[in-house]
Order: structure tokens, then sequence, then C-alpha cells
């Protein structure tokens, strides 16, 4: 989280806002893969923990999505402000 909180101050203070928000939704991205990238790994080498990897790994996504709707809309106040 402080790479990102680093790159949206950056961004804020050169007005550019747009970018900081472009990074966290990018960011968002490659880490809902990471995360789908290890539950299907993790679902191959036991498929009976397939439930609990699963819940797992949805509430891990939902927590990056969150943080990045944060990241977002930081960006956006950025440029609003």
């Amino acid at each position: 989280m402080s790479v990102l909180n680093t790159i949206l101050l950056a961004a804020e203070s050169a007005g550019l806002g747009a970018v900081g928000a472009g990074i966290a939704a990018l960011g968002a991205g490659v880490g809902i893969g990471q995360i789908g990238k290890g539950a299907v790994e993790a679902i191959a080498r036991q498929p009976e923990a397939m439930g609990d990897i699963r819940a797992n790994m949805i509430l891990t996504a939902a927590f990056v999505e969150g943080v990045a709707l944060f990241g977002v809309i930081a960006g956006i106040l950025a440029i609003v402000l």
C-alpha cells in the first residue's frame, strides 16, 4: 500500500491525478489476476479444499477492489480539488 500512496502523492503534486487513478486501476487488475492464479493452482493441488479456497479468493479480491476504489477516488479528487 505504501507504493500506491507514494505514486498517488507524486501524481497529485504534479497535477496528474488521472495517472494515479489509472495506476490504481491497473494495480487492482494485476492483483486480482494473481489471486485467481494462486487459487486455481491451489485447487489443482488440493481439489477437496475447493470451497474454502474459493471463499478466501472472493474475500481477498473484494479487499483488493476496495483499496483500488479508494485509489481511484483519491486520483479523481486530485483532479477536481
